[in-house]
């Protein structure tokens, strides 16, 4: 982990890689940041250890980390989300950005779907009531999926397979999203409104950017059909908190399921009191094979650019 290697570095903001990762790295010298590593951390480590590349696992990278890597050539995330790097400040310094598109896309699908499911059969609470020793036959109604509207907003590598899935348990399936010129067989392409309008789950798989942030404010929440199901394994920011904390207790919304948060780590939150919310802590890509796939991903992501720069040089 020297700084005077021969080998030029590689800094990972994480305890580790897929072992498949490291294989394809072996021409760098790799420094690992730790499992939560900081803002200072991340400065302390580019300065002493000047990296060519930075693969993004937790954290952020902005204009300050960057400045403070003199080398850099290429920020890539073992993952498809980007937002948490400062990409104007990354191309104002000529730094390649590259994000492992598709990687971990199988894996957050079934996260979305787990919540969907989880929320339409309120399998959390059921359990809990089980627990305590209750026995609710009698009194509980679950939200059956067959012949309902599942509203999907972003139909990238994610939204395809949700809406495969949502087709597969009889549902009609429409999604919203302006870069699509086209949908799979059985899938409607429509406007946004609509997806509020007529959806009873809206699923989000769309990036954050700063024109959609916040786009579920108190407004949006109130077109949404009354009793719809809200799942988000995309990003926090599309979320007004407060509003849907709000949605959630009128009645406004059935339930919510939330693998993403404004602020991460989410550790004290509303939404920890309520009821029909199921939280899971950003974790629908982290499975056994995306974990692979993101790494390999990300690796190649920086050979590609770092073997490109050196083509031009020469």
């Amino acid at each position: 982990m020297a700084a005077n290697s021969a080998k030029p570095v590689l800094l990972v903001t994480a305890a580790d890689l897929a072992p498949q990762a490291l294989e394809m790295l072996d021409d760098f010298e790799l420094v690992f940041a730790g499992k939560q590593p900081t803002e200072d951390d991340l400065v302390a480590l580019c300065a002493q250890h000047k990296p060519v590349a930075i693969i993004v696992r937790y954290g952020k990278v902005n204009a300050r980390i960057m400045d403070a890597a003199e080398n850099l050539q290429v920020i890539s995330k073992h993952g498809s989300g980007i937002d948490v790097i400062d990409q104007e400040a990354a191309a104002a310094r000529g730094i390649a950005v590259r994000a492992a598109t598709g990687a971990n896309a199988a894996a957050v699908a079934e996260h979305a779907w787990a919540l969907i499911l989880a929320c339409a059969k309120s399998v959390p609470q059921i359990d809990v009531r089980m627990r305590a020793g209750h026995w609710d036959k009698s009194t509980h109604k679950s939200f059956e999926l067959e012949g309902r509207t599942l509203g999907l907003v972003g139909l990238g590598a994610i939204g395809r397979r949700v809406a495969k899935a949502g087709l597969a348990f009889g549902m009609q399936v429409q999604a919203f999203d302006p870069f699509a010129k086209e949908a799979p067989e059985g899938v409607k392409l429509v406007p946004l409104e609509e997806i509020y309008l007529t959806s009873d789950i809206v699923s989000l798989h769309c990036p954050l950017t700063a024109e959609n942030r916040a786009m579920l404010n108190r407004e949006a929440l109130n077109q949404f059909k009354r009793g719809a199901i809200l799942v988000n394994t995309a990003r926090g920011g599309l979320i007004d908190e407060e509003a849907l904390i709000e949605a959630l207790a009128s009645g406004q919304l059935r339930a919510a399921g939330l693998d993403s948060f404004a602020v991460e780590p989410m550790t004290t939150h509303p939404f920890q009191s309520v009821p029909n919310v199921i939280l899971s802590p950003h974790i629908g890509g982290v499975s056994d094979a995306a974990y692979v796939n993101m790494g390999k991903g990300a690796a190649a992501n920086v050979l590609a650019v770092v073997a490109e720069n050196a083509r031009n040089v020469a």
